[in-house]
């Protein structure tokens, strides 16, 4: 019997197949349907940070305005929960999600600050959430701001959510940084219980007979997948934290790659999108056929087997292996023939 579950942020998944974060599981309908293709945990729709600031400036306008002239005015402000709309609504189909379905539901947080992610952090707590994923999706584009203070900031969000709440917490990172190995041992020693690698960044397009900027959506492909394995496979076994995969996993073999570099689960999204909520089973039954053709009893059995540690050559995650790709590749001369 092939034994396809694993651990990830202190659950134990029937499957190391996790749905990604998307509007795919903005409702109760969609979510049942995820669990009954075989998704073995589901990632809410973020909620964003400049939600959660927004709601909190109107309703700090709204208490203030004319109580400087009117003691009076405080009987006639609007309740405070005429600005929850947006939060309560997450809370309830957390909650919702939670008493309807047998498979461990996380929520998401979408933001770089620390603002008011822990109050809401303890909100999603109190919900019922299984665990948090924080997705730290951050443009730098003021030139004051150095890669250091954004990172700190970011290991300072994580520290309080840790510090102020019991829930796990993992962490969603983008590949952009200057050094992936040390913002990941810093968030470690934060607290953050699992990484997330990676988000995908959503560039805009131009339009250059209107001259305007657009939003373009694309779905990831498989090949993006690569950069996820490359930097797994380097963390595997040097953080206390677990790692988890996303971008680019489109089928079995995808998956079974995400494991064999150290992932605990492999997230996917993107696949769905594009094929239908029933590939979910394709993929799963993919997967426990691979297994059982090439004698695997299990995830734990690969799980790291083709990590940077593991293979008895590690030069293909360093900069050699650069030069040796880069000087494999020549391009074919036509000699011209003399006659």
């Amino acid at each position: 019997m092939i034994d396809l579950t694993t651990d990830y942020l202190g659950l134990k998944l029937k499957s190391p197949l996790v749905v990604s974060s998307s509007p795919l599981s903005e409702s109760l309908e969609n979510i049942q349907r995820l669990e009954e293709a075989g998704a073995a945990a589901v990632v809410l729709p973020s909620i964003f940070e400049e939600q959660l600031a927004l709601e909190s400036i109107a309703l700090d306008s709204d208490i203030s305005r004319g109580t400087e002239s009117f003691a009076e005015s405080l009987s006639y402000l609007p309740a405070y929960d005429d600005y929850r709309q947006g939060q309560d609504a997450y809370l309830s189909l957390l909650y919702r999600a939670k008493s309807r379905s047998s498979i461990p539901i996380l929520a998401s947080l979408n933001g770089a600050t620390a603002g008011g992610w822990v109050r809401f952090a303890k909100e999603i707590e109190q919900a019922g959430a299984d665990a948090l994923e924080l997705n730290t999706y951050s443009l730098a584009t003021g030139f004051h701001k150095t890669s250091a203070m954004i990172e700190e900031g970011i290991v300072d969000l994580v520290r309080q959510v840790k510090q102020n709440t019991r829930i796990h917490v993992a962490v969603k990172l983008s590949p952009q940084y200057t050094s992936v190995p040390h913002l990941a041992q810093q968030l470690d020693d934060a607290g953050a219980d699992a990484l997330v690698l990676f988000n995908r960044f959503y560039q805009p397009d131009f339009d250059i007979e209107n001259l305007n900027v657009i939003p373009r959506l694309t779905l990831s492909r498989p090949e993006e997948l690569l950069l996820r394995l490359h930097w797994v496979a380097i963390l595997y076994g040097h953080l206390r934290a677990e790692l988890a995969v996303t971008g680019g996993v489109h089928s079995a073999e995808d998956v079974l790659k995400s494991i064999m570099a150290g992932a605990q689960v492999a997230m996917t999204v993107s696949a769905l999108l594009a094929n239908g909520v029933a590939h979910l089973t394709t993929i799963q039954a993919g997967l426990a056929r691979w297994m059982e053709e090439h004698e695997y009893q299990s995830i734990r059995q690969m799980r790291g087997s083709l990590s940077r540690r593991s293979v008895p050559d590690a030069s293909p995650f360093e900069r050699g292996n650069y030069i040796k790709t880069l000087s494999s590749y020549t391009l074919r001369r036509t000699v011209p023939q003399h006659k």
